[in-house]
């Protein structure tokens, strides 16, 4: 007789031991806002979306055109911690270029 039970991962039944592993829980998403304001120059919104948010030229157009006419827009949906990341990224560029632009978080 050996020195191991061999039915410790077996179920009662013939066949292979099968094991549930727990649900692992998706991450939340938040959405990175960019605010509008009466100063920040267009072609630098359009700037940092193509920059920092992997936007093309169209893309970047369109959403710069959403946020000067309805005072907000998304540019993008990512976890915390990158959302989080591209806010401080996008608000030193516009203190370095002396830019008011705002951006913000929010859950998705």
């Amino acid at each position: 007789m050996s020195d191991f039970d061999d039915d410790d991962d077996r179920t009662s039944g013939p066949g292979l031991a099968t094991r549930t592993r727990p649900k692992t829980k998706k991450p939340s998403m938040y959405k990175v806002l960019m605010l509008n304001d009466d100063y920040t120059p267009m072609e630098f919104v359009v700037h940092v979306l193509e920059r920092f948010f992997s936007k093309n030229r169209d893309e970047a157009t369109q959403i710069m055109l959403h946020v000067h006419q309805r005072g907000v827009g998304v540019c993008g949906v990512f976890t915390y911690e990158v959302a989080e990341t591209k806010v401080t990224q996008v608000m030193d560029l516009a203190r370095q270029q002396q830019h008011p632009l705002q951006c913000t978080i929010e859950k998705d």
